[in-house]
């Protein structure tokens, strides 16, 4: 892809966006970068993009002309709004940060999209597949491919939330997830199938050669997956790779792994492993290294962390569930009868019904706090 010379905004200079900035600024390209926070609020990395030839507009987007820009990127956090609707019309390539990165990127790349369980699978498949060279592990779990996608690569995978999969018409995996769809983020989008649309723009470029992988017996996921053209493969329950009796089952290709061999805790989590080694096998993946991975993975920070236990009782830190859907699956895997769940932040506009009925069965106490 050639920048040189190329007007391109950047929306929204959060991490993400800066990374964007850089790598249009060292591609040739001639970039405006603007944010709404005013130059005070803004971070050091922003404001030395001025120094590297990039124009900043602050504070709001007055000044931007976003009819002559050759291409807008957005930021995944940034809305709808005037002005990319503007560009739009004048005929605007308008593209999420991530489609930019990935369109310098020649290597397979595996993505995982879903409500709940996207940094897990991302994490837990980058070691499945760690000994098939060099390979990237990041996207929106925290590291922006775009300020790597100059080293050579032999595996891409990428955590991609729906905010940033909203724009990618390239995008274009050889193997990509959808591990659920429950309520979130319900603020942003106009409705549930709204979201789950958005979710589903990683299938839509995908061929026969592909494959996308979906929990079994999931009508919604599937539908999402019928619009690309990629095999599908699924997971759970019934599907292609399966808890069954004691051990989890590929039936794709015959590998066999004790679930006793899994350390973390919940049913959530066997789910989260069949996902894993489905994807891992769709790039490539071989069972001994993913054997491996599958009893070493010690989980991650703030997803169901066992941090203390005192006078019998396990406190856990599961401040990374920040919907309904994640709550429920906390509270169903643990290994105690009981819990108090301490539970607050925002409205996402989804019901609460299902955690509901998740403290009916496992609740002992309910701490609410914060602005929901």
């Amino acid at each position: 892809m050639n920048l040189a010379g190329k007007q391109i905004i950047v929306v929204g200079l959060g991490r993400s966006g800066v990374d964007a900035a850089d790598l249009c600024l060292s591609r040739g390209a001639r970039v405006t970068a603007t944010d709404r926070l005013a130059r005070s609020a803004v971070s050091a990395d922003v404001l030395a993009l001025e120094g590297k030839g990039a124009r900043l507009v602050l504070g709001g987007h007055e000044g931007v002309l976003w009819g002559e820009a050759d291409m807008v990127v957005v930021s995944p956090g940034v809305p709808v709004f005037a002005g990319l609707l503007e560009a739009e019309r004048a005929g605007v390539e308008v593209i999420g940060e991530l489609e930019l990165a990935c369109r310098f990127v020649r290597a397979p790349l595996g993505v995982i999209g879903g409500t709940n369980g996207k940094s897990t699978v991302t994490t837990w498949l980058g070691q499945m597949i760690g000994d098939l060279g060099k390979v990237f592990v990041g996207g929106n779990l925290g590291t922006p491919l775009a300020s790597h996608v100059h080293e050579p690569w032999d595996r891409v995978i990428l955590e991609i939330s729906s905010f940033q999969a909203e724009r990618v018409p390239t995008l274009h995996p050889r193997a990509a997830a959808l591990l659920n769809i429950t309520d979130d983020h319900l603020d942003r989008y106009d409705g549930f199938d709204a979201y789950a649309d958005a979710k589903g723009n990683v299938f839509v470029n995908m061929g026969p050669e592909d494959v996308a992988v979906v929990p079994a017996g999931d009508a919604v996921c599937a539908k999402q997956a019928s619009r690309g053209r990629a095999r599908v493969l699924t997971f759970g329950p019934g599907g292609d790779v399966r808890p069954e009796g004691d051990a989890i089952v590929d039936s794709v290709r015959g590998w066999r792994f004790p679930l006793s061999s899994i350390p973390l805790p919940g049913e959530h989590n066997v789910l989260n492993a069949c996902a894993s080694i489905a994807m891992a096998g769709a790039l490539g993946g071989n069972a001994e290294q993913v054997g491996r991975a599958l009893s070493s993975f010690e989980g991650l920070h703030h997803r169901m962390q066992l941090v203390a236990e005192i006078d019998g009782v396990s406190f856990y830190d599961d401040s990374k569930g920040t919907n309904v859907g994640a709550s429920v699956a906390a509270l169903r895997g643990l290994r105690q009868p009981r819990a108090v769940l301490i539970a607050g932040g925002r409205d996402k506009q989804g019901s609460y019904g299902p955690l509901v009925e998740a403290l009916r069965e496992r609740g002992r106490a309910l701490v609410v706090i914060g602005e929901a």
